[in-house]
């Protein structure tokens, strides 16, 4: 009897010590420096107040490697064009003068960008983060256009 109860305490010990010495920590990667910039929007370009187009197109802007700029991407939809961006974290605002096109060969330049936390609304009524910007392109040099949309919900009923 004496043997079982040291068996028992023995495998009670190893169960415990079993069970706590497998806790799993994941580590800590944290987050870019354009956390705050980079999202997926729904966006229109507009002219003279005007949409260009019916309804809003999907649009993203990212991180790059180098951590102080982002990609501005229509992702081919509106006018086609992947730019790089510089960033002011401080006031959540972004531009480029001249930047090269990465979907053809033409230049951009973008003004007045900036993030707008929480000053749009999603088709649900979801508040969310608003992106607008002024842009030119040097295939069509006397036009200024802006691009302004809301940032995606990640809920299927707010994509148009």
């Amino acid at each position: 009897m004496k043997k079982l109860s040291i068996i028992g305490l023995a495998l009670t010990v190893l169960v415990i010590l079993g069970l706590t010495s497998c806790k799993r920590t994941l580590p800590d990667y944290g987050r870019t420096s354009t956390v705050k910039f980079s999202n997926g929007w729904w966006c229109n370009l507009y002219q003279g107040g005007s949409a260009l187009y019916a309804k809003p197109a999907f649009f993203s802007t990212y991180n790059t490697s180098a951590g102080d700029s982002i990609w501005v991407d229509d992702l081919a939809n509106l006018w086609d064009f992947k730019v790089k961006a510089a960033i002011d974290q401080a006031g959540l605002t972004f531009s480029t003068k001249n930047a090269q096109n990465e979907y053809y060969d033409i230049q951009v330049t973008i003004t007045d960008g900036k993030i707008l936390p929480k000053a749009g609304h999603s088709i649900t009524g979801l508040a969310t983060d608003s992106i607008y910007m002024k842009v030119v392109f040097s295939d069509d040099p006397t036009t200024t256009y802006e691009i302004k949309g809301t940032a995606r919900t990640g809920q299927e009923a707010d994509d148009y």
